[in-house]
């Protein structure tokens, strides 16, 4: 397989397998394996030879928008981006993030996948092998006004997909610098309270005689055992459980 020189950036992962995966172009004398990261930069071009299946994730960053949120998370002039060519590298903090992603989009939690994305360009900036820089300071949060439209917004859309983008369009902010404000102002991600509203509204919703699928449905849960993973992650108990708990 051969990458020419594509457009943007590529961080890529092996979930599993990946010892039949090798570098024919000078990369190291090494194999893939599950946890091995890889990174493509733009204008990238590699040779590999591949003999086993495997799985793998990659991530696509178009150039300004790295350099857009390398700019914003360090405070530091775009033009003094660099980032370097990996080649099986092992790095458990990008790893982790790139699982979660994965993990988030195929759940269809398309909001935890968009933090996932912004957190993994991220910890590739701190990381000391890949530049241990560190990020700007972020005081103050969101601004009231726009904390109160953002939890309207949330509360009129909870039975809908909810993006970070949509949320960071609200604040006139970059989702990326928009994710780190929303924490600052909350102390949780989007994701977090977005999840716990969630659950509040199946909450009260459990008092009627709804059926729990349908709850499930009006409270922006992907299916009824995605609602109840979330519903006992956030009481401890089952939806159902917690029903029979308010009609004894």
């Amino acid at each position: 397989m051969s990458y020419e020189r594509p457009d943007g950036h590529t961080f890529s992962l092996y979930l599993t397998g990946g010892a039949g995966t090798r570098r024919l172009d000078g990369g190291p004398a090494a194999h893939g394996r599950p946890g091995a990261l890889c990174v493509m930069p733009q204008g990238h071009s590699s040779e590999w030879e591949i003999t086993d299946p495997f799985e793998f994730v990659h991530l696509y960053v178009p150039d300004d928008q790295m350099r857009r949120m390398f700019a914003e998370t360090f405070d530091r002039d775009s033009r003094l981006m660099v980032l370097p060519e990996v080649t099986f590298a092992d790095a458990p903090a990008l790893a982790r993030t790139l699982r979660q992603m994965t993990k988030a989009m195929s759940a269809g939690d398309h909001l935890l996948a968009e933090e996932a994305m912004t957190q993994t360009i991220k910890d590739f900036f701190v990381d000391p092998h890949y530049g241990g820089m560190r990020s700007r300071a972020i005081s103050g949060g969101l601004a009231p006004h726009i904390r109160r439209r953002i939890q309207d917004y949330i509360e009129a859309h909870l039975d809908e997909t909810i993006r970070l983008q949509d949320l960071a369009t609200i604040g006139q902010l970059s989702a990326f610098h928009f994710q780190r404000m929303f924490r600052a102002s909350y102390g949780v991600s989007p994701h977090g309270w977005v999840a716990h509203r969630r659950v509040e509204r199946a909450k009260s919703m459990l008092s009627g005689m709804e059926p729990i699928a349908q709850i499930a449905s009006a409270c922006g849960f992907s299916s009824q055992s995605h609602m109840t993973r979330a519903f006992k992650l956030g009481t401890g108990v089952t939806p159902s459980a917690y029903r029979q708990r308010q009609s004894s």
